[in-house]
């Protein structure tokens, strides 16, 4: 309970800074409260602590996620101080909403209980509504925000009747007597109960924009502020993935014929429609939504595989998807910081006089393309073995081809930057921050590609 309690002060603290006037503690505030809480995170390992009559659980599942949730926040943080803290006038509300939606994520990776997976779920929607929209002044900000707000409205609205159905059936709200239920005669067949487990799949579905519940994403993306953006591809998509797999694999795994079926479908479907029209997309935000959408698809799959080797494939799969997103996003809040433009014509040129940005670029794209020596092979890897021993072999073959289509697009930027154009190339000048940045995303997607073994055999 520290680590929650630690990043909820840490947002306290930031909103008191900003009543005092003091805007420039609010990164520092912000990065020694999430150390501190991973610090306190790290100290429960092997622990498997239930507090509040089971309603949350420590469990080494909840801290590695925990863990990686945190350190992907930081980074966000940093990136965020670097380009907005000279001009953003609500910086600390900023700060604090990011924080208190982190907050919220800890709940959705240790929840056991139905009104905890709610509470984290709803509460960081509300920050991330309010961030989608916090240029106030310009209209895509404002369009995003609505948008964002219209469709989650509904989808908690079905993720709470899907809830209540199954407390209809069961009357529990704790999966302990979800369990008690199930197992007992001729009760997992039960209509009302897959039917709730049905509607809070959708919910949950919507927050990590799979087919078919992945409309918003491109516009929210597109219009939402740069850095708000890279905190959704990366850190929330995240969340969402972990709260299913312990949904699933904690809590359902006992009824797995009535969900599977369910999940592949749109697993597959999330691949397949993500690459083929990720293919003609002009737009760097546009193409990162759609990449996001495949690779919820990918992630699915580790929640379908549901083996001894499936949660560290996930695990590496959310870290490697997690450092290549970041990285992505932080070269093109450099770019758009001299071409205020995210098409992909804004990056030509720019490696003839942006070495490093080109090679941090390139290190992203390859890496969620799945090629060799980046993380993101070995986590495609390691997601494919889980589920072709599952048994899954079509769907597994389905997505390496799907995965060597996406090389088309992912190689779009890289082409672009590479290409010569002197009169356009605009040197940038990194700040200290996007050094740190770079330099930690580089290292360990390279790490990760060769050491794999380093976080599969953590879980």
């Amino acid at each position: 309970m520290e680590v929650i309690i630690t990043i909820a002060l840490t947002g306290v603290a930031i909103m008191m800074a900003g009543a005092f006037n003091k805007p420039g503690f609010s990164l520092w505030i912000a990065i020694a409260g999430l150390m501190l809480a991973f610090g306190f995170n790290i100290s429960l390992w092997n622990c498997n602590v239930h507090i509040f009559n089971d309603m949350i659980v420590y469990d080494n599942f909840a801290v590695a996620f925990n863990g990686l949730i945190i350190i992907s926040s930081a980074l966000v943080f940093l990136l965020f101080h670097s380009h907005y803290s000279r001009w953003e006038k609500h910086l600390d509300e900023i700060s604090a909403l990011l924080v208190f939606a982190t907050t919220s994520m800890m709940m959705m990776t240790s929840f056991g209980n139905l009104v905890v997976l709610f509470i984290g779920i709803e509460t960081m929607s509300i920050c991330l509504y309010v961030l989608a929209g916090s240029r106030k002044f310009e209209l895509p900000s404002n369009e995003a925000a609505l948008k964002y707000f219209l469709l989650g409205s509904f989808a908690s609205g079905i993720m709470l009747f899907g809830i209540a159905l199954i407390y209809g059936a069961s009357a529990s709200f704790d999966f302990h007597g979800i369990k008690e239920y199930l197992l007992s005669a001729n009760n997992a067949s039960n209509n009302l109960f897959n039917a709730g487990l049905l509607l809070l799949t959708v919910g949950l579905l919507f927050k990590i924009a799979a087919v078919p519940f992945h409309f918003w994403a491109p516009d929210v993306y597109e219009g939402s502020p740069t850095v708000i953006t890279t905190f959704m591809a990366s850190v929330v998509k995240i969340a969402g993935v972990a709260a299913l797999y312990r949904l699933y694999a904690y809590h359902f795994d006992t009824i797995k014929p009535i969900w599977a079926n369910t999940i592949m479908i749109v697993s597959a479907l999330s691949i397949i429609l993500a690459v083929l029209i990720a293919l003609p997309q002009k737009r760097f935000k546009r193409l990162m939504a759609y990449s996001g959408i495949s690779h919820a698809g990918f992630l699915l799959m580790a929640i379908l595989a549901m083996n001894q080797s499936s949660a560290g494939a996930l695990f590496l799969y959310a870290v490697s998807y997690s450092l290549a997103t970041i990285l992505a996003f932080t070269v093109l809040v450099e770019i758009i910081e001299v071409k205020w433009d995210d098409n992909f014509t804004a990056f030509k040129g720019m490696a003839s006089k942006n070495k490093f940005l080109a090679f941090a670029l390139i290190v992203s794209m390859l890496s969620m393309a799945g090629i060799p020596p980046f993380s993101g092979f070995m986590a495609k890897f390691s997601i494919f073995s889980a589920v072709a021993e599952s048994g899954y072999i079509g769907l597994v073959v389905m997505a390496v081809v799907a995965s060597a289509i996406s090389l088309v697009y992912y190689l779009k930027p890289i082409t672009m930057m590479l290409t010569k154009d002197d009169e356009n190339a605009v040197k940038t000048n990194l700040s200290a921050e996007v050094i740190i940045i770079l330099l930690i995303t580089i290292t360990f997607t390279i790490v990760f590609g060769i050491f794999p073994g380093l976080l599969t055999r953590l879980l």
